[in-house]
């Protein structure tokens, strides 16, 4: 069975489409701006935590799409 993918590939692949700074992201995400960083360190995360990120990546919107709609 395929192992669905790590959340640190997730995020790495969400911050090159939306252009997005490893900081910004963590911020907007967890306001953490070390988030990312830290993950990248070995940092572990909760169950409910990795939701809310992937959450928050589902619900997205950039700025130039809030103001159009």
């Amino acid at each position: 069975m395929k192992k669905p993918p790590a959340l640190l590939d997730d995020i790495d692949a969400f911050l090159g489409d939306h252009d997005l700074s490893p900081v910004s992201f963590g911020r907007r995400a967890m306001r953490d701006p070390h988030f990312v960083r830290d993950l990248r360190a070995g940092r572990r995360v909760w169950p409910a935590t990795e939701q809310k990120v992937r959450d928050f990546m589902a619900a997205y919107q950039p700025a130039s799409e809030q103001a159009a709609a």
